[in-house]
């Protein structure tokens, strides 16, 4: 009796392609049926919109997919997310779950994990969630204030028209033309000075480095010890004249140190003064070169 008859092939070919089918919206879902995983519930009051098969990702890295979510019966405004994580990873006690609404609408969970935890979440267990609105709710929350700020807005809009109205502003706008002109044309001079000026300071300057280092050079070849030893020996030999000038035991002394002596040259200044002056006028009581006459008193 043959078994794989025509009714059994078309049959097995069914349950083939039914299950290709099924392993394939499994697959096209981001569900792998044939790799092990792990179960954590994670309860929300409110899932903004997510749905079966969305990402779940820890530290930004893809660790699992959302399998089911379920309504809580049992705690009324609560739902239950069923998430499927890889077999290795492990839920530290005190982590939490948190949904994010991106830019484009679409809502991903990310496992916030507690780095400090010494102890793991058992497969099965439920942890607590919340919703970030992320960049959507934070401009929600901008949209009232915006429409606060509109009146003032305006108010700023028409400050600003009669601003730009005011006959100053132009003149203003007329003077900082004018200063930044002047600032060119300084800017050209100062660039002139740079190209014209500025080589020969620098070469004057490069000349009187190099006369100060002829100048080192010239004291580096001076003899100090000999030099400070002929000091030594003027300043000794001033110092020994200083003290025969304090003593009264030559005649320079006395004539600095000693009063009597001082006065008897006055007085012998003052004698030799009156005998020129008696010689000048009777020269004949001093000199006589008469013959025959006698002297005249």
């Amino acid at each position: 009796m043959n078994l794989f008859t025509k009714e059994v092939k078309i049959g097995l070919a069914g349950i083939i392609a039914v299950a290709v089918l099924f392993f394939g919206i499994k697959f096209l879902k981001g569900i792998n049926m044939l790799k092990a995983t792990n179960y954590y519930y994670v309860e929300f009051e409110n899932v903004a919109g997510l749905t079966k098969s969305s990402p779940v990702y820890a530290n930004g890295y893809g660790i699992g997919i959302v399998r089911d979510i379920t309504y809580n019966y049992q705690r009324p405004g609560h739902v239950i997310v069923e998430i499927e994580v890889d077999k290795e990873f492990r839920m530290p006690e005190g982590s939490s779950g948190e949904l994010v609404t991106e830019m484009l609408g679409t809502i991903k969970m990310n496992l916030l994990l507690n780095k400090d935890a010494q102890t793991w979440y058992a497969a099965g267990d439920t942890i607590p969630g919340y919703v970030n609105g992320g960049l959507v709710e934070e401009a929600a929350r901008l949209v009232p204030k915006m429409a606060k700020m509109l009146p003032q807005l305006d108010s700023i809009v028409s400050s600003l028209n009669q601003l730009l109205a005011d006959p100053a502003l132009s003149g203003t706008l007329h003077n900082t033309e004018r200063i930044t002109a002047n600032l060119e044309t300084t800017t050209r001079q100062l660039n002139q000075m740079m190209d014209n000026d500025l080589p020969h300071l620098t070469n004057n300057l490069h000349t009187i480095t190099d006369n100060f280092v002829t100048i080192s050079d010239n004291l580096k070849g001076i003899n100090y010890a000999s030099t400070f030893q002929k000091v030594d020996t003027t300043l000794y030999n001033i110092q020994l004249i200083t003290e025969k000038l304090n003593r009264k035991d030559n005649s320079i002394g006395l004539l600095l140190n000693d009063p009597s002596f001082y006065n008897n040259l006055n007085a012998t200044s003052a004698n030799a003064a009156a005998l020129f002056e008696d010689l000048k006028a009777h020269p004949k009581r001093y000199v006589h070169f008469s013959i025959f006459g006698k002297k005249d008193k």
